[in-house]
C-alpha cells in the first residue's frame, strides 16, 4: 500500500529509515536534521539535529545499533547515538577539500564510508 505524507514545501534533499520505518531522518536542504516518528497516520517532530554549519548531504541510518551518520558541505560528519533519551553528536573530521556528498554505514556498523565532490572515498572506524 502507497502512502503519502507531507513534510512541508521545502525540498527533501537527503533522508533516511529507521530499521522498521516507524521514523525518518531528513533535510529539506538545509543545516538540520529533522527526526520525525509516525503517530497514527502522520508524522510527528521529534528532535532537530543542529550540529552541522552548512547544508546536509547525506545520512544512513544504522539498522542493528540504531545510530546515525550525517555528512554535509561543511567538510565534517557527525554520528548520532540516543543517549538518556536525546540525540548526541560524535563530530569526524573527514580531511578533505571539498563537500562531503554521500555517507554509509558497513555492514557490521563500525565503520562509515564517505563520498566528497573531490572524488576520493574515506572510510572512518567509529
Amino acid at each position: 500500500m502507497t502512502e503519502k505524507h507531507s513534510f512541508g514545501v521545502t525540498a527533501v534533499s537527503c533522508h533516511a529509515w529507521n530499521s522498521n520505518r516507524s521514523e525518518i531522518a531528513l533535510s529539506q536542504n538545509d543545516s538540520i536534521v529533522r527526526i520525525y516518528k509516525k503517530s497514527g497516520n502522520k508524522f510527528d517532530e521529534t528532535a532537530s539535529l543542529t550540529e552541522h554549519g552548512q547544508q546536509v548531504t547525506g545520512i544512513e541510518w544504522a539498522s542493528k545499533s540504531n545510530r546515525i551518520v550525517t555528512c554535509g558541505a561543511d567538510r565534517n560528519a557527525y554520528v548520532w547515538e540516543v543517549v538518556d533519551g536525546k540525540w548526541k553528536p560524535s563530530l569526524v573530521i573527514l580531511r578533505i577539500n571539498r563537500a562531503a556528498t554521500t555517507v554509509r554505514w558497513s555492514p557490521l556498523e563500525n565503520k562509515f564510508a564517505v563520498g566528497s565532490s573531490a572524488q576520493s572515498y574515506i572510510c572512518m572506524l567509529f
